[in-house]
């Protein structure tokens, strides 16, 4: 007889267990199935984001950063810390802690709620049944009312470049470095390729990010775009633009990368390379042939505005479905899909989803930029403001960057808010919750912001939207 569940989901990444605890929240019957081994062994929940992921990355992040601060920037506060070294497999230690204490706490969650976790790989059969296989090659069958499916994303592998997460590694393999590699290659310009190039440039490594469009970061706001490559190239990534990976030859304990640019052929050698090309859905063995879920070349799978696939009770969630690629966007989309099951009316706003680069200066955003703004003919009125007139940055020893508020021309209702600079995820959210609002950007300039913060860059910026900024020259209207 096998087991019956209200809600079974499949994959215990940010969508999948967010998923999971809401649903048993809601007092239904959940099941969670997951299949990925942590480095002892044992089945590790959190997904890409909390083993391989956004947490590791940022604990790596925060390190470099330190030991960064104190090289480099200790002296003008006037500290004198002497010789400062960096002891790797420190560094990685304490990222690999702080995962364990994460995915130990996501099992923990699940206790408390009383969600059954399933251990094993789980595929989609016909008629709303599930069958998990374990690592020791048995499996079992569960049947549910609803399935949930959240089997996330996996790195692309390009040709030119094959992973042996020895020499050349994905971002898994990036993020366990031993030592600080001399010459390090990462091909992609991305979130990921920018992260974990700044980090180990942070700590000694000569880095060379190889890009294939001739544009840096598209997605973000030209202005805010500019100023990044500007910046990133002055902490020391040498970033090249238009350069196509055609070939790479491991030689020992080293590698040769061939690509092509604007110049033609070239080669660079490497003692480290880091593919980070984007990411791909996991759809592997997902769905049985019979269990009736659409899904196009690329592996996504088809699903409406509320994650509903072309199956009655089977949901699909996360980076295995439309949109961006990110562990808030999966998990607000578990809590929605968990709430329809259980007979509320929940939806998302895709329009107001943050995406934050994690670099220092942090790079965010949150709704249009000017540029597409622009092409879709929409008039806007646009304010900026400096960190170098901010008096938190400042004590801070932390001025670079600037914050832009978007405004329609006509209602002054904000379109969108991009940060670069200290905390700037932080104060894109500020942005977020006042969009959901629909607030002007009159109401952000009318609102008190406490003195000294950085939050009063977001506030002058939205006073200079209309030309009202008190510490910054405003523009001259023409």
């Amino acid at each position: 007889m096998s087991q019956k569940f209200d809600v079974v989901v499949v994959g215990a990444g940010p969508g999948g267990y967010v998923a999971a605890i809401r649903a048993a929240q809601l007092g239904l019957k959940t099941a969670c199935i997951e299949k990925y081994q942590g480095k002892e062994g044992k089945t590790a929940l959190g997904g890409t984001c909390l083993n391989v992921g956004c947490i590791p990355s940022k604990a790596l992040l925060d390190s470099s950063y330190k030991y960064h601060e104190a090289h480099e920037g200790f002296k003008v506060h006037g500290i004198n810390a002497g010789e400062v070294t960096i002891d790797v497999p420190a560094m990685v230690g304490r990222k690999d802690q702080i995962v364990k204490n994460l995915t130990g706490g996501v099992a923990a969650l699940f206790k408390a709620n009383g969600v059954t976790l399933l251990e094993g790989h789980g595929k989609l059969l016909s008629n709303k049944r599930v069958e998990v296989t374990g690592k020791d090659g048995n499996s079992e069958v569960v049947e549910a009312e609803n399935i949930i499916l959240a089997s996330g994303s996996r790195p692309v592998d390009i040709p030119p470049a094959p992973v042996d997460q020895k020499v050349i590694v994905d971002s898994t393999g990036a993020l366990d470095f031993q030592t600080v590699p001399k010459r390090l290659g990462v091909i992609g310009a991305g979130v990921i390729g920018l992260e974990l190039g700044s980090v180990w440039a942070r700590l000694g490594s000569e880095v060379t990010v190889l890009e294939a469009l001739d544009k840096f970061l598209p997605a973000a706001d030209e202005q805010v775009a500019k100023e990044a490559f500007k910046v990133l190239t002055k902490q020391g990534l040498t970033i090249r633009l238009g350069a196509r990976v055609t070939g790479s030859e491991v030689n020992g304990d080293q590698v040769t990368v061939s690509y092509t640019d604007a110049e033609g052929e070239q080669k660079i050698e490497f003692d480290r390379l880091i593919v980070a090309v984007g990411r791909r859905p996991v759809t592997t063995d997902l769905l049985a042939a019979d269990s009736g879920v659409d899904s196009d070349e690329r592996g996504f799978i088809f699903v409406d505005d509320y994650c509903a696939t072309s199956v009655p009770g089977v949901y699909a969630i996360g980076d295995v479905v439309r949109g961006a690629m990110l562990a808030h966007k999966a998990s607000e989309e578990g809590v929605m899909v968990a709430e329809r099951i259980a007979g509320h009316k929940a939806q998302m706003n895709y329009d107001l989803i943050p995406s934050v680069i994690y670099t220092h200066p942090e790079i965010a955003w949150v709704g249009k930029s000017e540029q597409v703004l622009k092409a879709e003919g929409v008039e806007v009125n646009v304010g900026t403001f400096p960190f170098a007139a901010s008096g938190r940055a400042m004590a801070a020893n932390d001025t670079t960057g600037f914050v832009k508020v978007i405004a329609d021309a006509k209602s002054d209702r904000v379109l969108g808010v991009h940060v670069i600079g200290p905390s700037a995820a932080e104060l894109v959210q500020q942005g977020a919750i006042g969009m959901e609002f629909g607030t002007s950007a009159e109401d952000l300039g009318m609102m008190v912001f406490s003195h000294p913060t950085l939050s009063e860059a977001l506030h002058e910026a939205a006073l200079a939207v209309s030309g009202h900024a008190i510490h910054v020259a405003n523009r001259k209207k023409r």
